[in-house]
């Protein structure tokens, strides 16, 4: 079952978002907010990081630095369109799916007792869920063979028992130990929570730290370069070369430091 109506109100899980979060300032927090919201109503459609800094009224470096790192921690990157797209509003429009399509069936069901008690008088009896048994100590096999953990143990190990009860727990740290190695700046590699709570482990492309610098980096700063100081609305930077130069945040002007 499709949703074709326009949803005016986005359903947040609480609890997985303030796990998810709690790491973020209440500024990255907002943007967050922000890009799910204009996710939220176009239906999921991908964005690119220019579309986030404008939602974000970005008017500086170091705020679209934050918004990519926002983005890059919580939405897919689809390396040939070089867009993002949201996997927290998948996950409520697949929730919004499920309910309704079972509201729906409730609905027959109901409609269909009502006939079968009028003629019969007779209830069916009420099926008891039977427990599906889950594998407790995955988890902790699992966190042990983690090279990097960021983030809550506790809220990770909640995730893990609801997304990979089912995966085998060493291989599953391989691949977020691969997937980290690839990231030079640690400070984008995700806290293990959202990586499960995403499905990290379903992707298949992910930016490249050269990707990452290039979308970060001002337009007249070449990659690899190194920024060691800011004045006003001048930074000053170290080029790959050794170059030393001041550049201006806003105006496209440079100068160079002998």
């Amino acid at each position: 079952m499709e949703i074709t109506m326009k949803l005016p109100s986005l359903p947040l899980f609480t609890d997985t978002f303030v796990a998810e979060t709690t790491h973020l300032t209440n500024k990255q927090i907002g943007m967050y907010i922000r890009i799910l919201c204009w996710s939220w109503t176009k239906k999921g459609k991908a964005i690119t990081h220019e579309q986030a800094n404008t939602i974000c009224q970005c008017i500086d470096d170091d705020c679209r630095k934050e918004v990519f790192k926002i983005l890059y921690e919580f939405f897919i990157f689809d390396k040939k369109n070089n867009d993002f797209t949201s996997k927290r509003i998948k996950q409520e429009q697949d929730y919004l799916n499920d309910y309704y399509e079972k509201k729906s069936i409730a609905g027959k069901k109901g409609v269909q007792a009502k006939r079968n008690f009028a003629t019969s008088k007779t209830q069916a009896p009420i099926p008891i869920p039977i427990p599906i048994p889950t594998n407790n100590n995955g988890f902790l096999e699992f966190w042990k063979n983690l090279t990097i953990k960021r983030g809550s143990k506790k809220n990770a190990e909640k995730s893990y028992k609801k997304e990979c009860s089912d995966f085998n727990p060493i291989e599953l740290a391989k691949l977020f130990n691969k997937q980290s190695a690839k990231i030079q700046d640690k400070q984008f590699v995700p806290h293990v929570v959202t990586w499960i709570n995403g499905r990290r482990f379903e992707d298949e492309d992910l930016p490249t730290q050269s990707l990452i610098e290039k979308i970060i980096l001002p337009k007249n700063v070449p990659l690899g370069s190194v920024n060691i100081g800011t004045e006003g609305y001048w930074k000053t930077w170290i080029f790959p070369n050794g170059e030393k130069w001041n550049i201006h945040t806003f105006k496209d002007e440079r100068k160079r430091i002998d």
